[in-house]
């Protein structure tokens, strides 16, 4: 008998996660390797777990993950947005919890492009009187 899996794409921005939630007791395991090991700051373990934690289900779910692109940050968010695209294809019932906490919504910010004449996207090169 096949096991139950349920998929998200999570991105945010310039990193893309694939999730998959499959039955288990909660591991989370990022590109072969555990999030305490792969995440080395809390604040961004707690963030990939959040919609586990909002709709009760932490402990109900492993969660295995590709990500790739962008930094740590960015890869983070991505897993937290797959996590909840994929428990909303586990559970329609979430969609309210997951849609209010915002965990839905593919954040849009992205990097601003570098225009010429300027070092960066906004800094200007050092005005100097004389």
């Amino acid at each position: 008998m096949a096991q139950v899996q349920y998929y998200g794409t999570g991105r945010r921005k310039s990193s893309v996660a694939r999730v998959r939630l499959v039955p288990g007791e909660g591991k989370v395991v990022i590109n072969g390797r555990s999030a305490d090991e792969y995440f080395n700051l809390e604040t961004l373990r707690t963030i990939l777990k959040q919609p586990l934690v909002s709709t009760e289900t932490e402990g109900r779910y492993d969660v295995l993950v590709n990500v790739e692109g962008g930094g740590f940050t960015g890869q983070a968010g991505a897993i937290r947005h797959g996590v909840a695209r994929a428990l909303l294809e586990a559970d329609p019932e979430y969609r309210a919890v997951l849609k209010k906490a915002g965990y839905l919504t593919r954040d849009p910010r992205m990097k601003e492009r570098k225009k010429y004449g300027l070092k960066g996207a906004r800094r200007a090169p050092q005005f100097s009187k004389r």
